[in-house]
């Protein structure tokens, strides 16, 4: 069986250049074959090289242009993977992060997954962070999607709604890496 080929490309060597030496360097020995694969995707703004590899198959006989954007710059990539480490393959929050850097960024991939322009009840915001979190702790969570920022509520504590703001640089980078549109809510 032929091997499939997959044109890797990006508008910027120098921001590659950048993002491999920050991978390699948090390593401890060399990667693998499939873990320098992944880290050429995520170099090229893919999730892994499965979600790379799939969109190259999908573009291939039709005249889209392959290259893509480098990483938003001021982009800590290895803050972004270790905030994407608490989170299962369904973009869920498995565990809490113990630093507040990675607890904020945490929070919006949290903010991502709730419903834009939707009131919710309290019992229904916990319904919804509890859709998305394995933590058990959705007292926590809203607590901390308020303080943040991220959600309003009214002075009754009866209505959430998430509010609209463009995520920064590095919560931009964590939902591509987990997969998330921040207009569109996940299995909440």
């Amino acid at each position: 069986m032929p091997r499939s080929l997959l044109p890797f490309a990006l508008e910027d060597i120098s921001a590659l250049a950048r993002f491999l030496r920050e991978q390699l360097a948090a390593r401890t020995g060399p990667p693998g074959h499939v873990e320098m694969l992944n880290i050429l995707a995520r170099a090229a703004g893919d999730r892994n090289f499965q979600q790379f590899r799939a969109q190259a198959i999908a573009a291939e006989g039709q005249d889209i242009p392959v290259a893509r954007e480098a990483p938003p710059t001021g982009v800590d990539p290895a803050l972004v993977e270790r905030t994407a480490r608490h989170f299962d393959a369904q973009g869920r929050l498995a565990t809490w992060p113990a630093w507040t850097s990675l607890q904020s960024l945490a929070l919006w991939a949290l903010w991502a997954q709730v419903e834009p322009g939707r009131a919710f009840s309290e019992v229904g915001f916990n319904q919804a962070l509890n859709a998305v979190s394995l933590i058990g702790g959705p007292a926590l969570l809203r607590r901390s999607l308020f303080n943040q920022g991220l959600v309003s509520r009214t002075d009754d504590c009866r209505d959430y709604r998430r509010i609209e703001r463009p995520p920064p640089a590095e919560a931009q980078a964590l939902l591509a890496r987990l997969g998330l549109d921040p207009g569109t809510p996940g299995p909440a």
